[in-house]
């Protein structure tokens, strides 16, 4: 019975340092080093080291014109959906070019619209 308590004890204690490594990996500053690295290996890292300080000299105007920009982009997408809505609610066919008509079932059947048609003789 000890030797099954303590299997479980080590199973939990390597258990728990598979979980504090994973979250190590899955932290902010784990993901955005590893993207950084990631920026850094192309051949344009000149140019995003020199975006980065920017970035970190004018954090307010940076947000300010990635928010301007996410708007412009939101508000394009909208007025496009708003296009393709009301062009394709253009093609519909009008089917129904009378005055409305209710119908109610409670009220009894009433004569036909036109009267019937007599028979001609030749």
């Amino acid at each position: 019975m000890n030797e099954l308590e303590r299997d479980i004890e080590e199973s939990r204690a390597r258990l728990d340092e598979t979980i504090d490594r994973i979250q190590g990996r899955l932290s902010v500053t784990s993901l955005v080093d590893e993207m950084l690295g990631n920026a850094r290996r192309t051949p344009l890292s000149g140019t995003y080291d020199g975006a980065l300080e920017a970035v970190r000299r004018n954090p307010v105007p940076v947000l300010l014109i990635a928010a301007g920009v996410g708007w412009l982009v939101h508000r394009m997408s909208q007025e496009a959906e708003r296009k393709r809505t009301h062009v394709s609610a253009e093609r519909v066919p009008v089917l129904n070019t009378g005055a409305a008509r209710t119908y109610d079932p409670d009220r009894p059947t009433g004569a036909p619209a036109h009267a019937p048609v007599e028979e001609t003789r030749l």
